[in-house]
């Protein structure tokens, strides 16, 4: 008995020493890996190949549309093609598989790819085969030099081997998604464009509705264990809205044709144009085209939202103001003197010299200077702010928001002396951009109705309506009835008085040899508008130059019934002996809404003839 408790005892003894001496080992191991530099290095090395890392799921950015439903701008994606070597069942067998397959793979890769020769795709697998090195890089290779397209990969996925997956053939991919404009440079500055190493818009739509289109990126969790990674989505990305706007491709091409083809002809330096739909305000085509060192023209920047001095644009405004204030009437006469008129230390000049008097109506037709600036100074001199305030209740100086980035608002100030007074009247000193020129045409054009100009109609999501934008009335009256009568008697004349209206025709010996802005086919009133341009000289002072100019016809069609209102605005035109008749806005912008007028109705419209007028009618 005593025997056995002895044996007990010792077998406990050596138990407890044995489990005694371990417990100290792993002391003393866990002291000397927090005190060795090399073993704490090794060791968290290993720790950290067993964490879960969280990365983002890039969204797939939404599509923008045209009014029809065609893709203005659209994501794609693209691949870029790994081979990891390292993978077990390609050294099978003594190497045999991939050596089996090198050949096949290299072949196919060079005739879906087309990057690189068979031989070289097959020296770069071989090479990364055989080697020994610890580097991720050098062993789990990008084959490819570019990126594929998903029917390439698909492709890839069907060649010997690579068909039986990433454990069997090592073949992985890198998903990234691209913009893509289908329609070329159709509208691309106002479409926008997207910053490349952050998927984020960088101007026009992209970058004014980034939050919509852009979606909400996923999270996916990435694991390495035993030299192999994968990813595993934790939460779905969710894709951007779709953006449909009120462009309309078709439109966007009649007016980007008309206007290329008239830059060629001036050589300007930009030119601009807009077509907008009178009674909702939607903008059915906007085009800029900037001029490139080579005598091109592509879309680079948006100058729709930008403002400028509108020259004689503006004398309809300020003619407007007048006569709703009772200062003037539409048959009060002005006169006019070949030489001009000098007021308090500035002259004002015409482009057609002659003695003579014009009536409120027939100088806005020929556009005289000195009779505007004569109308508003009779009116407002020493009350400038009058005026001003007039220009405030008709909507003018209200700044209004659009869809695209980096607009500018109207700049009317109340002038601090009478001779800047009497270049207002002309549109000089005062500054709005081209959209805010048709906002106000087109309120004439819509009865005196002002609308705000917009692209987007509405905000998708998986055809789920998340957003939608409809007419804005910005002004419900411009001005009394009477006034509005006066205002479009006087843009009538502008186009369809052969003997005053800068934008009716052109002349040689008393016989018309060119028509401006008059078709036959659809009746078109409008206003045109020449301004010098304000730039720094030669020694870096800033003056007008009279050899540079800013011209723009804005009108509205069909003139009995308005269905659009549109501006041409072109900077800089050069002249030359072919272009004789440069620096004149009928001639150049009224023949490009002509040819736009034209076009537009031919393309939605169909027009019958009822008691010798042409009636509209949409198809």
């Amino acid at each position: 008995m005593a025997d056995n408790f002895r044996n007990t005892i010792t077998r406990f003894a050596a138990i407890f020493l044995l489990i005694t001496a371990g417990f100290v080992a792993v002391l003393v191991n866990i002291v000397r890996i927090q005190t060795s530099a090399s073993e704490k290095e090794k060791w968290e090395k290993i720790a950290n190949s067993q964490i879960k890392t969280d990365l983002p799921i890039d969204p797939t950015r939404g599509n923008i549309l045209d009014a029809n439903g065609c893709l203005l701008a659209s994501s794609l994606p693209q691949y870029t093609v790994y081979m990891d070597t390292r993978v077990e069942n390609l050294h099978r067998n003594n190497d045999s598989i991939f050596y089996t397959y090198v050949d096949s793979i290299a072949e196919g890769m060079s005739r879906i790819v087309g990057d690189r020769t068979p031989q070289e795709y097959r020296q770069m697998m071989v090479k990364a085969f055989k080697s020994k090195s610890k580097k991720l890089k050098e062993r789990d290779i990008r084959l490819c030099t570019k990126k594929v397209s998903y029917v390439q990969k698909r492709a890839i996925e069907q060649l010997p081997l690579v068909k039986l997956g990433v454990y069997k053939s090592g073949f992985h991919y890198e998903e990234h998604h691209i913009r893509k404009k289908p329609f070329g440079r159709l509208g691309r500055s106002t479409i926008g464009s997207v910053y490349g190493s952050t998927g984020k818009g960088s101007s026009g739509f992209e970058e004014m509705y980034e939050d919509y289109l852009h979606g909400i990126p996923g999270i996916s969790t990435r694991m390495r264990i035993a030299g192999q990674t994968t990813n595993v989505p934790v939460k779905d990305a969710v894709s951007g809205c779709d953006l449909h706007t009120t462009l309309d491709v078709n439109l966007m091409d009649i007016c980007e044709t008309a206007l290329e083809y008239k830059l060629n002809e001036t050589q300007a330096e930009w030119g601009c144009v807009i077509l907008m739909e009178t009674s909702t305000g939607q903008i059915k085509a906007l085009c800029n085209l900037d001029r490139e060192p080579d005598g091109s023209y592509t879309e680079k920047n948006n100058h729709a939202g930008i403002h400028v001095e509108p020259g004689s644009t503006f004398k309809t405004i300020a003619m407007m103001a007048a006569l709703d204030d009772n200062k003037i009437q539409i048959d009060d006469t002005f006169y006019v003197h070949r030489d001009g008129w000098e007021y308090h230390g500035s002259k004002h000049t015409d482009s057609h010299p002659k003695d003579t008097c014009y009536t409120v109506r027939s100088a806005l037709a020929v556009s005289s200077n000195i009779a505007l600036a004569k109308m508003i100074t009779k009116s407002y001199e020493g009350k400038a702010e009058k005026f001003v305030k007039k220009l405030t209740q008709m909507g003018i100086t209200k700044d209004f928001a659009v869809d695209i980035p980096y607009s500018t608002p109207p700049c009317i100030n109340v002038p601090k002396d009478a001779a800047t007074l009497s270049k207002m009247a002309y549109g000089y000193s005062v500054e709005l951009s081209p959209l805010q020129i048709i906002a106000f045409y087109n309120g004439i054009a819509n009865n005196g109705k002002v609308v705000r100009p917009y692209m987007v109609s509405s905000i998708e999501r998986n055809g789920e309506v998340m957003k939608t934008y409809e007419t804005e009335v910005l002004q419900s009256s411009l001005c009394k009835s009477s006034t509005l009568k006066d205002v479009k008697s006087a843009l009538h004349d502008v186009v369809w008085d052969n003997d005053l209206g800068t934008a009716g025709v052109l002349k040689w010996d008393g016989k018309i040899v060119r028509y401006k802005a008059q078709s036959e086919l659809v009746h078109i009133a409008g206003k045109t508008g020449t301004a010098q341009l304000l730039r720094p000289n030669e020694n870096g002072k800033w003056r007008y130059h009279n050899d540079m100019h800013r011209m723009t016809f804005v009108g509205y069609f069909p003139e009995e019934n308005p269905q659009y209102t549109c501006l041409c605005m072109i900077e800089h035109p050069i002249k030359s002996e072919r272009n004789h008749w440069s620096y004149d806005a009928g001639g150049d912008c009224g023949s490009v809404v002509r040819q736009i007028a034209e076009k537009t109705m031919a393309y939605g419209w169909v027009y019958e003839i009822e008691d010798g007028q042409t009636i509209f009618k949409k198809r």
